[in-house]
C-alpha cells in the first residue's frame, strides 16, 4: 500500500512528491495529516505499515533538522547583530572619554553647543545598549575592574575601588572596555 503526499515537503521544491500506483488517489495523506499532533505520535507510527513508519520518522528526523537549523541560524544572526553594535560602540568610547574629561573641567556647560552633541551621542550610545560600569566603593572584581594601582589603605576589609581612573563599558553580557581603576586594600 502506497500513500503518496499532495504538498511537498520544504526543501523538495521541483521534485514529483507524488506516489502512482492503482491506489494511490485513495490513500493519499497530505503533509498537513502527517504533521497533525495525532498523525505523528508513536500510537500512529506503530499501526502504521513498515514503508509508512519509515516515512514518518524520516518525516520527523527532517523536521527536528530544520527546526534545528532555524534556530541555529536565528542564534548566529543575532551573535552578528551584536558584534556589530559592539564594533560600532568601540569606535566611540575614546569620544565618550573625551566628553567625561571635558565634563570634568567644566567645558560642557549647560546649554553650550557641545553640551547638546554630548547628550545626543550619549544618547545613542544608551540606546545601543551600552552600559557604563565602575565607581568608587565598589566591590573591586578582578573579573571586571583593572587594577592598575593598589592603595594599602588602613580599615578597609576587603578590596574596594578608591578612584575610578577609566569607566568601564559593556554591551549586554560582552565587555567592551574593563573599567580601569585604583583599588584601596587592606594595610599589613
Amino acid at each position: 500500500m502506497t500513500k503518496d503526499f499532495e504538498n511537498e515537503v520544504p526543501g523538495d521544491e521541483g521534485s514529483d512528491a507524488t506516489a502512482s500506483g492503482p491506489d494511490s488517489q485513495e490513500d493519499s495523506l497530505t503533509v498537513d495529516d502527517i504533521l497533525g499532533a495525532e498523525q505523528t505520535d508513536d500510537a500512529a507510527i506503530a499501526e502504521a505499515s513498515d514503508e509508512d513508519k519509515d516515512l514518518l520518522l524520516d518525516l520527523k528526523r527532517v523536521q527536528a533538522e530544520y527546526a534545528n537549523y532555524r534556530r541555529r541560524t536565528e542564534e548566529q544572526r543575532q551573535v552578528e547583530i551584536d558584534r556589530a553594535k559592539g564594533s560600532v560602540a568601540k569606535g566611540l568610547l575614546p569620544v565618550l572619554d573625551d566628553l567625561d574629561r571635558a565634563e570634568k573641567h567644566g567645558d560642557l556647560a549647560e546649554g553650550s553647543a557641545l553640551s547638546v552633541i554630548a547628550d545626543k551621542l550619549r544618547g545613542v550610545v544608551s540606546r545601543l545598549g551600552v552600559e557604563t560600569y565602575g565607581a568608587a566603593g565598589e566591590a573591586f572584581d578582578p573579573q571586571q575592574h583593572e587594577a592598575i594601582f593598589q592603595a594599602p589603605t588602613p580599615g578597609v576589609e576587603t578590596p574596594t575601588i578608591l578612584e575610578v581612573v577609566e569607566v568601564g563599558y559593556r554591551l549586554g553580557s560582552l565587555e567592551l572596555r574593563p573599567a580601569k581603576v585604583v583599588v584601596a586594600v587592606p594595610a599589613e
